[in-house]
């Protein structure tokens, strides 16, 4: 499998839940929640399509034991980010950009503390990159162990619970929408990148006046 082709796999959330089932949503989700090169994986519309293809019957999982193993990913997920953060998240700092890490996503979840300060923890949950890098950050900043387990959890939960009950529970009541995923996945990624892009100009631009 060429690389081209595991990227089109790992953007395509329908056949992740189809093919791979309720283990590699799983694993996704854990590695898209704090490790630091999984940035690009799919998350918030992963999270609605798993519960849509639930609600419609599409995907064979009780929607407890989704909700409970996704709420555990992402939480345990973010816990393994912070913890990456505190004690080797210097060496990250000090490294060169690559394909999979860029200094500016740090400046893009520092923009979000700045504003948020640990409820970015839970608005974080709802936008890529700052998502994967904000328990990252909180563990360079160091951050009160017990006051990021507190947000952590919080953000974990609302986040969970909003995409994949949300999706589940219009899967139950409006089958046919699945027909309209695509449509629906677009929507995702053009709202949550708009908001990340503002974002990072924003925090672009109140670096430069800091400096």
């Amino acid at each position: 499998m060429t690389f081209s082709e595991i990227w089109t796999y790992l953007t395509n959330s329908q056949e992740i839940i189809q093919t791979g089932g309720l283990i590699l949503v799983t694993l996704i989700v854990f590695a898209e929640n704090g490790l630091f090169f999984g940035f690009f994986l799919p998350g918030d519309y992963l999270l609605f399509s798993a519960g849509l293809l639930c609600g419609t019957g599409n995907f064979p999982v009780h929607i407890i034991l989704l909700w409970l193993c996704i709420l555990l990913a992402s939480v345990l997920g973010s816990y393994v980010g912070y913890l990456f953060g505190k004690y080797l998240g210097q060496r990250l700092l000090k490294s060169k950009d690559t394909w999979y890490f860029k200094r500016e996503f740090i400046v893009k979840t520092r923009y979000y503390y700045i504003k948020y300060a640990g409820n970015t923890l839970i608005v974080g949950r709802f936008l890529p990159i700052v998502r994967t890098f904000a328990p990252i950050l909180a563990g360079i900043i160091k951050m009160n162990t017990k006051k990021f387990l507190y947000y952590n959890f919080i953000g974990g939960l609302l986040w969970v619970s909003i995409m994949v009950l949300g999706g589940y529970f219009l899967g139950v009541q409006f089958p046919s929408i699945l027909n309209y995923l695509e449509y629906i996945i677009i929507g995702f990624v053009a709202l949550t990148s708009f908001v990340v892009i503002r974002g990072f100009f924003t925090a672009k631009k109140k670096t430069r006046n800091v400096g």
